[in-house]
């Protein structure tokens, strides 16, 4: 399932090599395949193994590939079949999450979102909220935030294996420059509230006056999303998020994740 030949020209070609083999590997899994190892990648591409092992790790890092570390294979991400998009929108996460979503807007009366990666951006591929009259500004789907956004972007790099998350750290900072040490206090600031207590909080960077708590979707086989609600942030209190709308909205995620699980 190699690339066709690309005939040689006499001029300069445009033509980048390691992107060329990079499109190969991708191109090897078949509709029917969920999970492939470097030989198999190799048998079908004709490249050299380690040659296939680099390709793997880089396409790990950059999120188009998931690895099932104990099989030792990987199979394609949802960054793979739309990059202008996120992808998530065509797994089945969101149509697992609607229901719960929209209860959990009803009961807390509050917006409630789904986000998934795309490259450093956030993308909004999901929404429900309770009434128009309390909901915040409005928010659409495809609505992008940075990846370095608190707490959206650092509650997804929580997520994340430590790898791909230095991986994306190194992006991140190359483009902040200046403003790279602050976003590192709040992003570590987000991962470490995710991993000690499952979710994390705190005003919106695009409007103070919005508060957001969000918590990690990382269903098994998926790339993880993250689930948010958003509302004004006099709504929003310390005693509220800690008591009521952080715990209820990481169950509410793990609730997704098992019912994904179930036959």
């Amino acid at each position: 399932m190699s690339a066709p030949d690309i005939p040689r020209s006499r001029g300069p070609r445009p033509f980048v090599a390691p992107l060329a083999r990079a499109l190969d590997v991708l191109a090897a899994f078949g509709i029917r395949d969920r999970a492939l190892g470097n030989r198999e990648l190799a048998a079908r591409t004709g490249l050299p193994p380690s040659t296939v092992s680099r390709i793997t790790r880089t396409l790990l890092a950059l999120g188009y590939l998931l690895h099932d570390g104990p099989a030792r294979r990987y199979r394609l991400a949802p960054a793979v079949l739309s990059l202008g998009y996120g992808a998530a929108a065509d797994s089945n996460i969101p149509q697992a999450a609607a229901p719960r979503m929209q209860a959990f807007a009803a009961r807390h009366d509050t917006l409630v979102t789904l986000h998934a990666r795309d490259r450093l951006q956030m993308v909004l591929v999901g929404r429900f909220q309770p009434a128009p009259s309390s909901a915040p500004p409005l928010l659409e789907a495809g609505m992008r935030v940075g990846l370095a956004s608190f707490p959206i972007g650092g509650t997804l790099l929580a997520a994340l294996p430590e790898t791909e998350r230095y991986y994306l750290f190194e992006k991140i900072e190359r483009r902040a420059r200046r403003d790279w040490q602050t976003l590192r206090r709040l992003l570590g600031e987000s991962i470490s509230q995710v991993h000690d207590k499952g979710f994390c909080a705190g005003p919106a960077q695009w409007d103070p006056n919005l508060g957001i708590v969000s918590a990690p979707l990382a269903a098994v086989g998926q790339a993880p999303l993250v689930l948010s609600c958003i509302g004004p942030a006099a709504r929003l209190s310390r005693i509220r998020v800690e008591r009521e709308l952080g715990p209820h909205l990481a169950a509410m995620s793990r609730e997704i994740c098992q019912s994904l699980l179930t036959p």
